[in-house]
């Protein structure tokens, strides 16, 4: 069995996206489990490269099948769009255009059956907006170009895995947005996702969105009764385990100590703080239910641009995403 091919997207090159993908490509684990194919930008590789100290020699390449997949040998599709003199650290219009470029030559490559999972390094929102794509992140931008509309974003650490109802809304909003069908759908692709990762009979804990999931209506207007119940009960009534909601600020606790398998998450916030509370390096964004079977698994940080360009940034989070994808990469 061939080790499934991973696209690694540079995000924005100003960030310290070209410098962890330089770094988690000195990590033989990394050639051991799959074969990473950079989707980005050469230059800003070249330049991650020196500030690293890395030995890798980088391969241009125009076309999957020109990779050599070898250690120390990085295989880039060079999309070339970005000014030899592009700072680190600033927002560029320029870069923000390239980086949602990037993403779509993987969705095109992913889609025919080139690429078996993509791997995203982090975009900035307005450096993206500034150059021309209005979108709140990879996520939203991943589900416009696969034609999806059921989707969610899944948190992956060694502790906990969380997948959220709702993601890039204000709180309001977000709360609003929330629906008996909404809750539902979340909780089916929680179970697909994590049958097919080899989990028997995954167990699903819901959040409640008030304090306390309500307290049997002493908090908030029913919104748990409302919204969360009656897609529960349908996930159940399906044989799913599904159980809540539950409170949160009890809940994250006990997903981390292993007495559930995934935490369902109301709102952005809530699902993430407790990730990263436990440690941003081994944080992995998956996006799950994207049309096509594309995979895509990305690190859980921003472009930290008070950092770039100086050797810096840690490449860990990196390596588990590269590891998430391909675990979750389509066995050919």
């Amino acid at each position: 069995m061939e080790k499934p091919i991973i696209g690694i997207t540079m995000g924005d090159a100003a960030g310290v996206g070209p410098e962890i993908i330089v770094k988690a490509l000195k990590s033989r684990e990394v050639y051991d489990i799959c074969r990473p194919l950079v989707i980005g930008d050469m230059k800003m590789l070249e330049k991650a490269a020196a500030q690293t100290g890395s030995q890798a020699v980088i391969n241009k390449v125009g076309h999957v099948e020109e990779c050599s997949f070898i250690h120390e040998k990085i295989d880039c599709l060079d999309i070339d769009l970005l000014p030899d003199n592009l700072p680190f650290g600033k927002v560029s219009p320029e870069a923000g255009n390239a980086a949602f470029q990037f993403l779509k030559k993987a969705v095109e490559l992913a889609r025919a059956g080139l690429i078996q999972a993509i791997c995203t390094a982090p975009l900035n929102k307005e450096a993206l907006h500034k150059g021309g794509h209005q979108y709140p992140g990879h996520t939203e931008i991943l589900a416009h170009l696969t034609n999806t509309s059921d989707y969610s974003m899944m948190l992956s650490s060694p502790k906990l895995k969380v997948i959220h109802l709702t993601t890039h809304q204000g709180l309001i909003e977000a709360i609003q947005s929330i629906t008996p069908e909404r809750t539902y759908k979340v909780i089916r692709l929680a179970h697909d996702t994590l049958t097919r990762a080899g989990f028997k009979r995954p167990r699903i804990a819901v959040c409640g969105i008030n304090p306390h999931a309500g307290e049997n209506g002493l908090f908030g207007n029913g919104e748990e009764d409302n919204q969360l119940v009656p897609g529960i009960e349908q996930a159940a009534a399906e044989g799913i385990e599904a159980s809540g909601p539950h409170p949160a600020d009890t809940l994250f606790y006990k997903a981390a100590r292993g007495d559930v398998d995934l935490v369902v998450a109301c709102y952005h916030d809530q699902g993430h703080i407790p990730i990263k509370v436990l440690g941003l390096e081994e944080g992995v964004n998956i996006t799950v239910g994207l049309n096509g079977g594309v995979i895509r698994t990305s690190v859980d940080h921003g472009t930290a641009f008070d950092i770039a360009g100086q050797n810096k940034a840690d490449e860990r989070s990196m390596i588990a995403a590269l590891r998430s994808a391909a675990e979750l990469a389509p066995k050919q």
